[in-house]
């Protein structure tokens, strides 16, 4: 099981906003010298709750500071992306960090309809805008004087320059909220990337994924490769007791929560938010479903049953609302050096 950071650092204050990116950037040189598999960014507008805001800008930092970890999107909004422009980007990236790019995709926010205002998107053309996207850089990066005819783009150009590092193209991943997301990727053969969920949802998910890939004719060997490439996401605070761990992390979950929640009441529309569907029981809103805290012993037991049911790698968010930079390069260490060997050494199984 592979383990990797999300990098979402929430900035509460414009004044406040280069201290937090400043330490993002810490916080992903952390990752690469402890030896974490991947570091992802995610893409938010406009409310504080990321940032940086931008996950290519950033990516291309991360890459020209590091040197081993993989730097991966999770996700970029696609809706509110022009698929070039991505593409040139993504190769970008890719050739500064010598191959190390994983690029998460979605149609975006699902219920923050003020960052589709932001750009001028109408949030009822989300999916189809992202469907779109994604059929152009599966065939951009392969493709000499590629011309799209499309609903929402239009365009003929000779080649894409650069080229990609990865041939033939880095990981493409997909975000999957529901479960018919989720199988319509079993049945393409594709890795997902799953938001945060109970462990018995999340082992039902990548049980059902793997039984369809067979129903859909894929050998074990493959099953088992597209798995190792899916992740799961969830909210992990470690420090060297119990007792402190709940202190700091489960009052930094519940204050991220409220500050992110409290955007989307304040930045939405009276009727867009009549819109809005998932409520405080969510598992991302709920501190016993949405976040595991504790001391390393304790974190390590909570993850076994993923470890045993052979889920590919898990997205954690470290750093967690207001959380200072202290505790989360604590928590970073610790996990790094006293829960991850549970794993590699096998006796996480």
């Amino acid at each position: 099981m592979k383990f990797s950071n999300f990098l979402f650092p929430e900035s509460r204050a414009k004044e406040n906003d280069f201290t937090i990116i400043d330490d993002a950037l810490k916080e992903a040189r952390l990752c690469d010298k402890l030896g974490y598999d991947a570091v992802w960014l995610a893409e938010h507008h406009f409310d504080g709750g990321c940032a940086y805001v931008e996950p290519c800008t950033f990516a291309a930092a991360i890459a020209a500071q590091t040197s081993q970890i993989k730097i991966g999107f999770a996700v970029a909004q696609m809706a509110i992306h022009h698929p070039v422009r991505l593409a040139e980007e993504v190769a970008l990236i890719d050739n500064i960090s010598q191959g190390r790019m994983l690029l998460g995709v979605g149609r975006g926010t699902a219920f923050n309809f003020y960052e589709y205002r932001g750009f001028g998107i109408d949030p009822a053309e989300a999916q189809e805008r992202f469907l779109e996207s994604e059929e152009i850089l599966f065939k951009i990066w392969t493709s000499n004087n590629y011309k799209h005819e499309g609903k929402y783009w239009n365009f003929s150009l000779p080649e894409l320059r650069p080229g990609v590092y990865q041939k033939p193209y880095p990981p493409i991943i997909r975000a999957c909220s529901s479960i018919d997301s989720t199988l319509e990727m079993a049945r393409a053969g594709r890795p997902f990337m799953m938001n945060i969920q109970d462990d018995e949802t999340t082992i039902d998910r990548f049980s059902q994924f793997r039984n369809v890939m067979a129903e859909s004719g894929y050998d074990e060997e493959r099953i088992e490769q597209t798995v190792e490439n899916s992740w799961v996401w969830r909210n992990i605070f470690v420090a060297e007791t119990d007792v402190e761990a709940e202190k700091v992390g489960a009052a930094a979950f519940t204050s991220m929560r409220e500050y992110l929640n409290g955007n989307r009441h304040k930045l939405n529309t009276a009727e867009e938010m009549t819109r809005v569907t998932a409520g405080p029981a969510a598992a991302r809103n709920d501190l016993d479903r949405g976040m595991i805290y504790g001391s390393p012993a304790t974190v390590a037991e909570k993850l076994k049953p993923l470890q045993k049911a052979n889920i590919g790698g898990v997205i954690i968010h470290f750093r967690l609302g207001p959380m200072t930079w202290e505790d989360v390069e604590n928590s970073l260490t610790l996990f790094a050096e006293k829960v991850v060997p549970e794993f590699k050494n096998g006796s996480g199984n």
